[in-house]
């Protein structure tokens, strides 16, 4: 892939990434005004070492948008790819994380108890290692996750096609993805526990 041609790529999986921070914002604000506003992303995210320091700006996205999800693939901790298509038909919590990463290593436990905990709505959990080679591999991603004894599904993004098509900036960040593979919301940052249930709520009841 040119140069030229992930910069393009960039762009417009950032704009994605902008439509689907107000979609998160806009929707938890109308359905859940009882509760706390959701933290502001890059207080606490970690910024990837790849990305730009760029403004965390929303744009006022359509009423009527319907994001779809763009595919990408990555591997399982056996080396099998797995592409995002193949989970069409289930609601997707999609987290982007390395094990370098502080907030990610506080948000994962919550992830995997609402994983446990919602797996028998059909519930599916999808964290994306961002595997850079360096400062993350697939190995220190795969100790991290062994160690802890998640239960959710694990992908490594080794040659950086899930990062690229969603223009991860910041980590953790976490999309949910309804079953028909359009996106509700999406965040940059830690969302902790009660951000994480909202979303999941979006997808479960999306009426």
């Amino acid at each position: 892939m040119t140069k030229n041609m992930k910069t393009l790529i960039a762009i417009a999986a950032f704009v994605i990434f902008m439509i689907a921070a107000g979609i998160i914002y806009n929707s938890f604000s109308e359905r859940y005004q009882a509760k706390s506003p959701l933290p502001a992303p890059t207080a606490e995210a970690s910024q990837t070492p790849d990305s730009d320091d760029m403004d965390n700006s929303s744009p006022e996205p359509g009423e009527e948008k319907r994001l779809e999800a763009p595919d990408f693939s990555a591997v399982d901790g056996d080396g099998n790819e797995v592409r995002l298509q193949d989970f069409r038909g289930t609601p997707v919590v999609l987290n982007f994380w390395a094990s370098w990463c502080s907030q990610c290593r506080k948000e994962l436990p919550a992830l995997d108890r609402l994983f446990r905990e919602y797996s028998e709505d059909g519930l599916v959990v999808l964290v994306v290692d961002l595997v850079d080679g360096a400062r993350e591999t697939m190995d220190s991603g795969k100790k991290y996750v062994e160690e802890n004894g998640f239960a959710f599904k694990v992908l490594y993004d080794t040659r950086q096609e899930a990062a690229y098509t969603y223009g991860v900036r910041f980590i953790p960040s976490t999309l949910f993805i309804d079953k028909d593979g359009y996106i509700l919301a999406g965040y940059e940052g830690p969302l902790g526990e009660e951000g994480l249930r909202i979303g999941i709520d979006l997808l479960l009841d999306p009426e």
